[in-house]
This record gives C-alpha cells, structure tokens and sequence, in this order.
C-alpha cells in the first residue's frame, strides 16, 4: 500500500452497515452542519477568515452527506438502503436551501470587510454572498418561505424523475428470426422460450447492439419505441410540475427565466446566450447534416423503399451500414476487438501513462461484487480512490456517469470517485469504449483536481458548462492507433490494425453532422421547456426535435420522461455542445502527438489539477495561451 497520511473512506461490510451508512452517518454529519451555523451566529468575535473556515467546514460536511446518498440512492442492490439514502439526499438538499434563506447566517457575511483577505478567500466571500442572493435571504418573509417550499419540491421532484427512470426498464418480445444482423455472442446470449420468442430489454445491453444491427426495421423501432418510454407516464406529471416550480421560483428570485437563474453561474451567462449559441452550432452543422442526411434516406429505401423518412430508431443501423460499405468499417469486426476485461485495462494504462498515474488494484468492502476499486497513485503517493461500477443490474441507474464519494480537501479528505456504467461483460461497440474514456474523464479530473482548501471547488466542481469539456477531449484517445494498439485485441491475440483504426477515423465523420444536430435536438427540448413550459409535452418536443435534425423521432413517443438530464442539467443541455467547442480547442495543443508529455503535463497542471479554483476561462487561457475559439470546432464539423 502506497504511503498517505490520508486515508480512505471506510465503507461497510455487511448490509446493516451499509443501513446505517446510508442513514445515520448523513444525519450526524447534518448535525455537524447545524453545530457550526449556531458558532457562526453566536460567536460573534470571529474574524472574517475564521467565519469563511467554518462555512467551508459545512460546505464540507454537506458534500460528506450529499455524494454518498446520491451514489447509494443510484446503485445499492438493497432497497432499502437506496431509499434510505434517497431520503437523506433529499434531507441534505433541504439543508443547503434553508441555509441560504437565514437571515442570521446571512449577516455574519453581508457586510464584512474583505480588505484583508487572500484573493482565494475573497474569491470565496463573493461566492458565498451570491450563493445567499440566489437563495433568496432577501426577499420578504412570505416569499422567502415559497422560495424554501418550492427548493424543496424541486429535490422532491428531481428524485422521483430520476427514480421513475431507474426502475424503468421495459421489455419487449420478438420472435428469434428477427435477430437477423445481430452477433453470434449477442443471439447465443438471447435463446429463444418455448414458444420461439425471445425477450429484449431496454437495458444498453440490448439496445445498443439491436440499434445498430438488427435487420429486421420493426424490432429496432420496437425496441427504440419502448426505450422512448422509458419512464412514462409516471413522469409526464413530474415533468410537468417541476418546470412549473423552477418557473415560480425563478420569477421570485427576479430572474426573466429558469435559464437565466441556472447560467449565471455557467460560463454562458445567459439564456438568451443559450439561444444564440444553438442557433450558432445548428447554422455550423446544417450543410453537412443535409449532405449526410439524403445519403443515409437513400440507403434505407434500398432496404424498405416504403420508408418516408430515417427515424431515430433507423439511425444508428443505416450509418453502421453505410460505414461498412462505402468505407469498409463493419462494426461487427470492430468490436472483436473490445472484449470488455481489456478496454478496462486499456483505459487504465492509456490514461495512466497520460497523465502519470498508477492504479494500484484494492480488495476493499464496497456495495455490490461487481465494484472494481483502486487506488490512484503517483511516484508512490495516493492521490486517491476509484470505484468502477461497470455492468448493469436490477435497481441501478441505467446510464453512465460520474459520482463522488469523497470530496478531496487538503490535508483532510482524501478523494474518492465512482463510474456508474452499464457495460456487457464480453464485447463491446466502439461507441462503448469512447463512453468509458469519456466517463473516466470525469473520474481522473475529479481525483487529480481533489486537492484543494475549498469544498466547494474541489474536483470536478468547475463552472457546470465546463465540467464536460475534459472528459470530451479524453475520447480522442479512443480513437488514435497508437492507444488502441496497446490493448485492442481480438481472441487470436492480434492486435487492431492500424488500417482500421484509420478506416474508423475516416468514417467517424461522416454522420457528424447529423449526431450534432441530434445533440441539437436534446439541448433544445432541455432549454425550451424551461423557457416555454408548454402544456403538451409530447407535441412540443416532437416539434424540437423535427426542427433540429432531420432525423424523426418515432410518432407518439414520450422520450422527455426518460430523458434523465433534464433534473442534474436542468435548461443546459446546451453544455455538451459548449464544452465540446473548448474540447476540439484545446486538442488542437496537443498538435499531432497525443503523448506529447510536455503538452500531458501542462493539460494536467493547468486545467485538471487546479479543480475550480480558477474561473473555467482561465484555465483554459493558461493552457492554450489564448482565449477559447470557435474555429477547432467549426473545423471539425467540416471534416464531416
């Protein structure tokens, strides 16, 4: 074990720890929070620096209480510990809104003077302050109590959408001839019952192989089709009532919209800036949408001539197709490529090396058996702990996605992170093995930027808009040659050519103008609901998305209801495509070398290692020598 003077979170044993984890320990960190707001208060001899201590000590334990139970609510096989853990998070936000809204507290701040402060602990006060003024400590008594009803009733809300979501799993049944197209590995792994039937799930297990190479157009549009409702009808009334609430409560707080509360802590600044930046990524991305679009239309007539037009349920299967044919990619081939123990190890040491790490494997307690965990070392230093939670399972969130554990605080806390992925356990699509980089972005800046004084800049605590960002450039290196010859490998041993690997790269960009637009069509419904708040919400984002692409959803559907993001990202769907412009920008330094060590070092030090403790636009004037442009992009789109 590497030497640390920190150390890890200790995790349970058994279910009645992971009870009382999942309960207790929150509740008595909450009680933490309240013994130090009554210090704030009474002791009113403490210098401004010492007050500014103690609020970071809360911010500390709220995020002590809050990862854990988001992280449990999301993945505990158990429950009861999920809702235990559920509840608490819903506790800890409630805690974190009445703060905001007290007055006593609000003047232990309001008027201090911060001459003599460092410029980090300046930059803290003004954060503080506006954290008050966004909650609302201001207003009139009445209103500060609807404000405090309404925080409250969007965590209610949140939860439960997330929830419906989570237990949404849908099946279908078809019968065994209509996996015409599918693997071998995938049709042995699907028997077919007694009565010649076999069942598909919307897990990505099946979905994503069933997309991308079921022949058979009814079975991908089924499938597609039960996907989209994930989670409906349960959440059309949730849906429905949280944009009300976040509708209400930015209107009391005096902003024009629920974008303009949410951005102007974003890089963006504002909905209107919202609007204008879709409308200035959709004029980027049309010309080579509308080329792609009438070659991907003509190659699904060849096989159904009826069709009128590509569906989202088309889309994956022809652009498979079309890649295989016209740029002798087949996706069947690529995946032998991908069995899943080796991109874990691949993904390990292609970022190991990167950016100088070793990942020491731990036989610790954690939640379920599945959970990989190790810890993150350099030059013999832990650094801190990663738990990898790769394959799906009754009860656990269905997508994929970064969770903390453990904020990382300097000389206090060491930091912990959690992958929550739904990977097959034999072969993957290539598109899998992008999503593990990307997600595993998220997991190394939270670690190597968890070092810092203050909680609430720790890790991957950056502006939201920018958060995406290093996780979109790690992708790349799912896609160069050298990385993937480390450990792509097929059962013979043999490495992936590196012809392929050039074939891929050709015909990655075409369809890219097509997933932009696709990308268009979720960042639009996210920012227009919030905007609009129409009533039906079928028909308005039906009518998003047929504006921003000309792939069509399928007719009737009510994908809103399983469209998860729109509780975390809330009106900023948009940050994808934001993040995705400084990505490309700041690949641009790496120049043709994506082990440039130099270039890896600088990356490390000057975006990742420094958390949020500078403003997102620094960071990346620090590493590019300049401000972020829109030209890597614009050229990107191009390439299409």
């Amino acid at each position: 074990m590497p030497d640390s003077p920190l150390e890890p979170l200790a995790l349970p044993r058994d279910l009645d720890g992971w009870r009382v984890f999942a309960d207790e320990r929150p509740r008595r960190l909450l009680d933490d929070v309240s013994a130090i707001d009554a210090r704030l208060v009474a002791e009113t001899a403490l210098t401004l620096r010492e007050r500014l201590a103690l609020w970071n000590d809360a911010d500390i334990a709220l995020s002590e209480a809050a990862a854990p139970s988001h992280l449990l609510s999301e993945s505990h096989p158990d429950a009861g510990v999920r809702d235990a853990a559920e509840k608490q998070a819903q506790a800890v936000d409630a805690v974190q809104s009445r703060r905001l809204l007290d007055r006593a507290l609000w003047n232990v701040f309001a008027d201090a003077d911060p001459t003599r402060l460092e410029p980090d602990e300046r930059r803290f006060l003004d954060h503080v302050r506006r954290d008050f003024r966004r909650g609302g400590v201001d207003l009139a008594d009445a209103e500060r109590e609807r404000v405090r009803e309404l925080t409250e009733r969007d965590t209610e809300l949140s939860l439960a959408f997330s929830r419906h979501i989570r237990d949404g799993r849908r099946e279908i049944r078809v019968p065994a001839d209509a996996l015409d197209g599918l693997p071998d590995d995938f049709v042995a792994d699907h028997p077919a019952d007694a009565e010649g039937m076999v069942t598909l799930t919307t897990e990505y297990t099946d979905l994503m192989p069933v997309r991308e190479y079921a022949r058979d157009r009814s079975v991908r549009h089924a499938l597609v089709g039960a996907y989209n409702d994930l989670a409906w009808p349960e959440n059309e009334p949730v849906l429905a009532e949280l944009l009300a609430v976040r509708a209400e409560r930015a209107a009391l707080l005096g902003y024009g919209d629920w974008a303009d509360y949410e951005t102007e802590t974003r890089m963006i600044g504002s909905s209107a800036a919202v609007a204008a930046f879709l409308e200035r990524v959709a004029d980027a991305a049309a010309p080579a949408a509308a080329a792609e679009y009438e070659r991907v239309r003509e190659r699904l007539r060849r096989d159904d001539p009826a069709a009128d037009a590509v569906t989202i349920a088309d889309f994956w299967y022809v652009l498979s197709t079309l890649k295989r044919e016209e740029y002798d990619v087949d996706a069947q081939l690529m995946r032998s490529y991908f069995r899943f123990d080796r991109v874990l190890d691949g993904v390990l040491a292609t970022t190991g090396r990167l950016l100088d790490l070793d990942y020491v494997p731990v036989d610790a307690p954690s939640w379920h058996d599945d959970v990989r965990t190790y810890d993150v070392v350099r030059a013999g230093e832990r650094l801190g702990r990663i738990h990898l939670d790769l394959h799906p399972r009754e009860g656990k969130y269905n997508h994929a996605a970064c969770f903390g554990l453990a904020p990382g605080i300097v000389g206090r806390t060491l930091p912990e992170s959690v992958l929550l992925c739904n990977f097959s356990r034999g072969l993957l699509e290539h598109d899998e093995v992008v999503t593990f980089f990307h997600e595993f972005g998220h997991l190394v800046h939270d670690i190597l930027g968890g070092r810092q004084k203050w909680a609430r800049w720790t890790g991957v605590a950056t502006e939201w808009d920018f958060v995406e960002a290093p996780s979109q450039l790690l992708e790349e290196w799912a896609w160069d040659a050298e990385a993937l010859a480390a450990f792509a490998q097929n059962d013979a041993g043999e490495a992936i050519p590196a012809d392929l690997v050039a074939r891929m790269r050709t015909a990655d960009a075409f369809g890219r103008g097509l997933e932009v637009t696709r990308q268009l069509g979720h960042a639009t419904t996210s920012y227009r609901l919030h905007v609009e708040r129409p009533t039906d919400l079928r028909a308005a984002v039906d009518g998003y998305y047929r504006a921003a692409s000309p792939v069509a959803p399928l007719d009737g559907s009510h994908s809103y209801a399983g469209f998860g993001h729109l509780t975390g990202y809330g009106a900023c769907y948009y940050t994808y495509q934001w993040s995705l412009v400084i990505a490309r920008d700041l690949l641009s330094a790496f120049d043709d070398d994506l082990f440039d060590a130099g270039t890896a070092l600088r990356y490390r030090r000057e975006i990742l290692e420094p958390g949020g403790t500078r403003d997102a636009r620094d960071l990346v004037e620090a590493f590019l020598g300049r401000e972020s442009a829109f030209d890597a992009y614009r050229d990107w789109l191009a390439g299409a």
